[in-house]
């Protein structure tokens, strides 16, 4: 005859008590996986916002870098509508209602495209082969100026721009000669060389830059456009002397009801 011994076991309340512990445990470590993971998304939404507000904010400290004096204005259409001086007191004190900062801007790509530059920034007012509208500019390479122009695109014609002159004399050149389509009234010794205009535009909450338009200051905004950021929440600019400051604010959605904004406040002189 064979004997068992009995081993002790877990009783039902004993196993009831470990599957409520471990039903603890496990909420806790949920909640707690949970809680991590909506705080890397958080980061990870502020850390691309942050990103992508930055690189625009250099691009747009770059182009305005090369704003001709005087021709930087802000609008509230981009056709008529109003069109102040970046300095002007403003009409809209709130600056709400401007969309646009608009300017022109001087031709680095063919400036600094060589050594020689394509135009040098200089006239030789006492040349005597001078005439009322042709002018020569030492140390330039107009043709060059042309050549990058229209790869670049533009069939517009090239605008002289003199100091404290916001009016633009268009004009075209070969070599180191330029010749001008209306006579400037007036002329020195430096000059800056235009193809386009630049304008920063708001369209239904994102940002373009558009560009190869008119070298003229508060032209119509037309030409191409290119975007550079979606989500705007904030654009505001305002001109202080030689200064533009501008604030940008981008907003990087998280889910339907929670978005991450950041924002980025540049100085351009």
């Amino acid at each position: 005859m064979r004997h068992y011994r009995l081993k002790p076991a877990f009783s039902m309340l004993e196993l009831i008590f470990v599957i409520v512990i471990l039903g603890i445990v496990a909420s806790i470590g949920t909640e707690m996986i949970a809680k991590v993971y909506e705080g890397y998304i958080v980061q990870r939404a502020e850390y691309r916002a942050t990103l992508k507000t930055e690189l625009a904010a250099t691009q747009i400290a770059n182009r305005l870098a090369s704003a001709i004096p005087g021709t930087v204005v802000r609008r509230d259409t981009l056709s008529g509508g109003v069109i102040e001086g970046i300095n002007d007191a403003m009409s809209d004190t709130t600056g709400d209602s401007y969309i646009a900062l608009q300017w022109v801007a001087s031709d680095m790509d063919s400036y600094n495209a060589t050594a020689t530059p394509g135009w040098s920034g200089f006239c030789d007012i006492n040349d005597p082969a001078n005439t009322a509208n042709s002018l020569s500019t030492p140390g330039s390479d107009l043709s060059m100026t042309n050549t990058i122009k229209g790869n670049l695109g533009s069939t517009n014609n090239f605008a002289v721009y003199f100091p404290y002159d916001t009016n633009a004399y268009f004009g075209s050149g070969t070599v180191s000669t330029i010749t001008l389509d209306n006579n400037a009234s007036h002329i020195v010794e430096h000059y800056k060389l235009a193809w386009t205009s630049y304008a920063l535009v708001v369209t239904d909450g994102d940002l373009y830059l558009h560009y190869n338009f008119s070298p003229t200051r508060g032209v119509a905004v037309t030409g191409s456009s290119s975007l550079l950021m979606k989500n705007i929440s904030t654009f505001k600019f305002k001109g202080d002397g030689r200064t533009i400051r501008f604030k940008i604010c981008k907003e990087e959605r998280i889910s339907e009801d929670v978005n991450i904004s950041a924002c980025k406040e540049k100085a351009v002189f």
